[in-house]
């Protein structure tokens, strides 16, 4: 790997609109993990029942699926600073209402869904704006490192947090700081990015993204270096019976689930101080099937010190995705970015959800968690060699031309 003096990270936050992009997302994203929390201990506590909690916390994530492949398309037929505005607005007011003490948890579900549904138009254009803001490649890759590092730089607080701060000012003003979250995020954006025109003039299909993504072998192939992740996340589903199997106790579970976030933060890191794009771009099927090799290990039955160490390096080789995600982003054309980005991100949860069902099955079906972790480590190794061996072939070639 050779070294990459130039430009650095902190390069990427002397553009003004990105800085502004960049701090309504990290305040938002914090604000967020506070309603998760408060959302599962407000439920808990009326209801007593753990199975209605988990659903809620569904509630959280289904919806921003459907609104991926579909809603995202608003962030290209409309201007995307608006969209993003609106969201974050509208956004504000649902949380606000849930706030409120006493609202009917049928209410509060509903919501739920409604919030999460707004949420995906404005990710859509939050992701197309940072790349129009930048003109060089490579500071936008640049850019895409720092948002990594803090979205789960804010999970690692999510984490270790949350739940005491809900604890201390309570279920509503938890919420209802997650709305002013919101309401400074539209703020910030509206008087610190330009206005542009919509990127496209919304002739295209609601759901033509899909069949231009998948039409594209460039765009497929970094596809499928995503769904990999839905393998690599499997750990933490199996967190809680993997710490019972150690015999460490309910506290390591927290521990667990932080390792491999940290792991990210420390990898994103390194990989943008000291290798350049072009060589990330060569070295993503090497670091896609690390992760896997670091999963293989848990056949070993490892205690809980080198098992965290384990998820960390994986956490640490799993920052390719953000390179992954942003050549993504950058080969897709502009009028397209909005949709096309819904599709990748909702494959992405897609991935990831069913990776997390599968491991629970086959836990249950091997008798233990290790087992489960280790099994889905050999098939995401064979697979990470068939995708690598895909992206050989077409890095360093142009991407074919998306039809707008």
């Amino acid at each position: 790997m050779k070294m990459n003096a130039a430009p650095r990270m902190t390069a990427a936050l002397a553009n003004r609109e990105f800085r502004a992009l960049w701090l309504a997302e990290v305040q938002s994203l914090i604000g967020d993990q506070l309603t998760i929390v408060a959302l599962a201990i407000l439920v808990y506590d009326r209801t007593g029942s753990a199975l209605l909690s988990a659903v809620v916390y569904s509630l959280t994530f289904l919806p921003a699926l459907a609104g991926g492949l579909g809603l995202s398309q608003l962030a290209d037929r409309y201007p995307r600073r608006t969209v993003l505005v609106v969201s974050s607005l509208i956004q504000g007011m649902l949380i606000a209402i849930m706030a409120i003490p006493g609202t009917p948890l049928a209410l509060l579900c509903g919501l739920v869904v409604l919030a999460r549904l707004v949420n995906a138009p404005g990710n859509a254009a939050q992701n197309a704006l940072t790349r129009e803001v930048f003109t060089d490649d490579d500071l936008y890759l640049k850019s895409q490192d720092i948002r990594g590092i803090s979205t789960n730089t804010a999970m690692l607080l999510g984490l270790a947090g949350g739940g005491l701060l809900v604890s201390q000012v309570g279920v509503s003003w938890a919420l209802a700081l997650d709305a002013a979250t919101f309401l400074l995020s539209a703020a910030v954006v509206r008087f610190s990015v330009s206005r542009r025109a919509a990127a496209s003039d919304g002739t295209g299909s609601w759901f033509g993204a899909v069949k231009q993504v998948f039409g594209n072998r460039h765009l497929r192939v970094l596809i499928w270096f995503s769904w990999l992740v839905g393998l690599a996340v499997i750990p933490e589903g199996l967190a809680a019976p993997l710490a019972a199997e150690m015999g460490v106790g309910k506290q390591a579970v927290g521990w667990l689930l932080a390792a491999d976030p940290l792991g990210f933060v420390i990898g994103a890191f390194l990989l943008s101080r000291f290798v350049s794009a072009e060589q990330r771009r060569k070295l993503l099927g090497v670091l896609a099937a690390l992760p896997m090799v670091a999963l293989i290990a848990f056949a070993l039955e490892p205690g809980l010190i080198p098992a965290l160490l384990l998820l960390a390096a994986a956490g640490a080789a799993g920052a390719y995705l953000i390179t992954v995600s942003a050549t993504f982003i950058t080969w897709v054309p502009n009028e397209l970015r909005g949709g096309a980005g819904g599709v990748y991100r909702t494959g992405l949860r897609v991935a990831q959800g069913i990776g997390a069902g599968l491991g629970g099955l086959a836990a249950d079906r091997l008798g233990a968690a290790t087992s489960a972790i280790a099994l889905a480590g050999v098939v995401g190794l064979l697979l990470a060699v068939l995708v690598a061996l895909s992206w050989g072939h077409i890095n360093g070639t142009s991407p074919e031309p998306l039809p707008s």
